[in-house]
């Protein structure tokens, strides 16, 4: 009898991070759409979750010496650049099709790791991340419509792409909270510029939603690490496909948004070639 690494308890972890994620991103678009630049309400996620988050994360005063480390500082850039072209990219582009040029991080990460780690490909791995990066194509459609704010969402997932090849590369000199912390401060101070950018008037309501964008991506991504602390990276890997699902639904429920035939078609690939990859690749195909 076989069975399965998939509980209820991490299945729903990893889908209540991914919607939390996207829930983040979600009121952040609702943020630039009422007139807020894109890079302030960048600042803010950084800033107020790395406030909110210090005390979790087990911070030590040896910690200190290690924020001179200049690979912190490339780390967090790439994260940086990610998350102000996603907001870019929001501004006018549907939430679930930004997520889509966004997956073609996972293609980015793959052969990154290849070439500068050294990480094993195999034939059938390749040919399933290809068939991913199809369907990233029917969405983005470029040559055929494609739009500067899809454009955006594949920078995204470039950087996003090589900032999980910067994590890998670091990931056995941090500890993984120490890690999540000085993202986002380093973000912080590399956003700081910003944060004295012309806003419209402060109400309850906005501060609400920068609240929501802030917890939302940093409470997504915590959870992410608690999780992958007991559990391989396979298992989990397959799972965070499903932030193109919670992307799907939370842009219809809040935007009215939903995907054309071929971007449907687009996503449907990407989700079961994606998944299907890395599911093969904790089997070592």
């Amino acid at each position: 009898m076989t069975t399965t690494p998939y509980s209820a308890r991490l299945v729903g972890a990893v889908v209540l991070a991914m919607t939390l994620i996207v829930g983040g991103d979600a009121a952040a678009t609702v943020l630039t759409g009422a007139g807020f630049p894109q890079t302030f309400v960048a600042w803010t996620r950084f800033a107020l979750a790395a406030l909110l988050l210090a005390p979790l994360c087990g911070l030590m005063r040896a910690d200190l010496a290690y924020l001179t480390d200049w690979r912190l500082y490339l780390r967090a850039a790439l994260i940086v650049g990610g998350i102000v072209c996603i907001l870019t990219a929001l501004k006018t582009e549907p939430l679930a099709n930004v997520f889509a040029g966004f997956f073609v991080g996972p293609v980015v990460s793959y052969f990154l790791s290849a070439l500068l780690l050294r990480e094993r490909i195999t034939l059938l791995r390749t040919c399933l991340l290809l068939v991913s990066f199809a369907g990233v194509l029917l969405v983005v459609r470029p040559g055929f419509g494609m739009t500067t704010g899809m454009g955006f969402a594949m920078l995204a997932g470039f950087f996003h792409g090589s900032y999980l090849v910067a994590t890998r590369w670091l990931a056995g000199g941090f500890r993984p909270r120490f890690l999540l912390f000085s993202q986002l401060l380093i973000g912080a101070v590399l956003l700081s510029p910003f944060a004295v950018a012309p806003i419209p008037d402060m109400t309850l309501p906005y501060l609400g939603l920068i609240t929501i964008s802030a917890l939302g991506s940093a409470g997504g991504n915590l959870l992410l690490v608690l999780v992958n602390r007991n559990t391989p990276a396979g298992v989990v890997a397959p799972l965070i496909y499903s932030q193109l699902l919670a992307a799907m639904a939370i842009g219809w429920l809040v935007f009215g948004q939903w995907p054309d035939g071929l971007s449907l078609i687009g996503l449907v690939i990407i989700m079961t070639a994606g998944a299907s990859s890395v599911w093969f690749a904790g089997r070592g195909r």
